[in-house]
């Protein structure tokens, strides 16, 4: 008979996802994973299977945790231009707590350009972003808040090169104030 599991799935998830996201993919070493989880490599490979399962089920965690709180605000009753510099306020203002950067921007630098299933994830990912800023920009032009003449789909797209720009600076060692002025200058662009 199986031993039951003595560990909360959860959070083994959360914690593999930090160190992906600190030292990206291939940089993170089972060895890591078994520090940061605090597993032993048995209790990974029976859970997980392998490192790219659980890499999966981090990057699927910090996709749902990390734009949740973004689509709560793109849905809000909020006039669109205060919810889109919210948004853009939300990418300078990360936890201390938090790796710098994203997961999601690290990973389509590591892993996209070779790896179909990543791409198709992340691409996905992308897309569901792109549709709820796109339906803000939407609703911001019907209520004058932004030029009818722009697309509202370039716009958005904007919006997340800025916010991935963003996160990659921050990665680079960019403080909050230089992370808040990116942020007031895109949105003065709209």
């Amino acid at each position: 008979m199986a031993r039951p599991k003595e560990f909360d799935e959860h959070r083994a998830v959360d914690a593999a996802m930090r160190a992906f996201w600190s030292a990206g993919y291939e940089a993170t070493s089972t060895q890591d994973l078994c520090d940061a989880t605090g597993l032993g490599r048995s209790s990974i490979y029976n859970t997980f299977t392998s490192k790219r399962e659980l890499f999966d089920r981090a990057l699927q965690h910090y996709i749902t945790t990390k734009n949740a709180p973004l689509f709560e605000i793109l849905d809000s009753d909020a006039p669109a231009r205060e919810r889109i510099g919210a948004v853009l306020h939300r990418a300078a203002d990360a936890p201390d707590t938090e790796p710098a950067g994203c997961l999601v921007v690290n990973s389509i630098v590591e892993l996209a350009p070779h790896d179909a299933a990543a791409k198709a994830s992340l691409r996905a990912d992308e897309e569901h972003r792109l549709d709820a800023l796109t339906a803000t920009i939407e609703s911001g032009q019907r209520a004058g808040e932004f030029a009818l003449d722009r697309d509202a789909r370039a716009i958005a797209q904007f919006l997340t090169a800025t916010i991935s720009g963003m996160r990659v600076a921050a990665r680079g060692g960019a403080d909050r104030t230089t992370l808040t002025a990116i942020a007031d200058t895109a949105l003065r662009c709209l």
